[in-house]
């Protein structure tokens, strides 16, 4: 989104242009925007409360630090502010959200009360939690990757990092066993992440040469073995890939789709 509309009241490219760019990871939900938009900012006769034209304009760089300019978009001053936060990374939704409890503080007298007020901090603080080691689509890929990337994108955004640990694991283990099989390296029957993983180490040959300070990168790539060889448990566990009595709570989660995704990014663009 920075830099993604001429400031200063020029006219930039078309909105969904400078958003193609965007995070995949999902942030606020409808529901949430609406509930932000309605019950906290308040709506008067279709019009977004104590949001001018100009206001509007000025309340993204003043107070999101976001240069942005809602006039190269059609319709009202509040159809304009939801699409932005709407289709804004859950990043820069962050930045809103803080801009508009600063524009917009809590008064006991209106709608906009501490109770709500908290509410919109709590979205916040899950944003903050969701952000991390950026989704990607990696360039050797099956069908069960692709469905597992996507599967997983739609879960850790409606229903948390938690619901979403099974999809990214998925991920992972259909990636490297794609990718071992692009390049022939042979497997037993029901290869494990954590056999697929060393194959792949041991046997591609991209992995002969890791450049300076090789002995200290293949002992970088042995701690990621052992980081892999605990995800299947994790997995089996603490997450809904199983009726588990005890789930992984949601900054732990993360921390689990974090680690994965480091590695596949890594795989990725070491193969590439």
């Amino acid at each position: 989104m920075h830099g993604g509309v001429g400031g200063g009241g020029s006219r930039g490219p078309p909105y969904s242009d400078y958003c193609r760019q965007k995070s995949m990871t999902k942030g606020l939900t409808r529901t949430e925007i609406f509930s932000v938009v309605n019950d906290y900012i308040g709506v008067d006769d279709g019009y977004l409360c104590d949001f001018t034209y100009q206001s509007h304009s000025e309340f993204y760089p003043y107070y999101c630090g976001l240069d942005i300019d809602p006039l190269v978009l059609s319709g009202s001053t509040r159809g304009r502010f939801i699409r932005i936060l709407e289709e804004a990374t859950p990043a820069d939704q962050v930045k809103i959200l803080r801009g508009v409890l600063k524009k917009c503080p809590p008064e006991s007298r209106t709608r906009r009360t501490e109770s709500r007020a908290r509410e919109i901090e709590g979205l916040i603080s899950r944003l903050e939690n969701r952000a991390g080691v950026r989704a990607m689509s990696p360039q050797i890929t099956s069908e069960v990757v692709e469905r597992a990337l996507n599967d997983a994108e739609t879960l850790i955004a409606t229903n948390g990092a938690t619901s979403g640990v099974d999809r990214v694991h998925t991920t992972l283990h259909g990636y490297v066993k794609a990718v071992c099989e692009k390049a022939k390296i042979g497997y037993g029957d029901d290869p494990s992440l954590t056999d697929l993983f060393k194959l792949l180490r041991e046997r591609h040959p991209c992995f002969s040469d890791l450049g300076p300070r090789e002995g200290d990168l293949h002992q970088v790539l042995r701690a990621l073995g052992s980081i892999i060889a605990v995800l299947n448990p994790v997995r089996n566990r603490a997450s809904v890939a199983h009726p588990n009595d005890t789930l992984l709570k949601e900054p732990e989660a993360m921390l689990v789709i974090n680690a994965a995704r480091t590695i596949l990014h890594y795989l990725d663009s070491k193969l590439r």
